[in-house]
């Protein structure tokens, strides 16, 4: 479980930059919910952060910007029973939402223009249509 957070690539986030928080967490768990801190919340600095290269920062920061309260990412977990699974679940949730945000922009998508054959197909179905149409007119 401890150890650097595998991003995306060569993306590697050190566990020095990951902030863990603990505590007791609604929902199921029976007797032992009022006991264990089984919630978990985990913290990034994307602002400050050495696992990314500048323009990946500047990416993140603008793509999360939503989400970031004073350039940290939070992310929290709470669904199991269990502090171990709440804990993987957060960095999973936290490797997906950097790898989002770091990714590249997508191409550019390059116009195209219609072929004349399904301009004229299209053209040819609007006139059946309307002869149709008219056909069940009254004369």
């Amino acid at each position: 479980m401890p150890g650097p957070l595998h991003v995306r690539g060569s993306v590697v986030i050190p566990e020095a930059e990951l902030v863990w928080r603990f505590s007791r967490s609604s929902g199921p768990g029976g007797q032992g919910v009022n006991t264990t801190d089984s919630r978990v919340e985990l913290r990034y600095d994307v602002a400050n952060s050495t696992a990314l290269s500048p323009a990946q920062r500047a990416r993140a920061l603008e793509r999360l910007a939503g989400r970031l309260v004073d350039g940290v990412l939070s992310v929290t977990a709470s669904e199991q029973r269990s502090q171990l699974r709440n804990r993987e679940t957060a960095q999973r949730r936290l490797a997906l939402e950097v790898a989002a945000a770091i990714a590249p922009p997508p191409r550019m998508r390059r116009p195209t223009r219609a072929t004349r054959a399904s301009v004229e197909r299209r053209i040819a179905g609007k006139k059946r249509r309307s002869e149709i149409k008219r056909l069940r007119r009254p004369d």
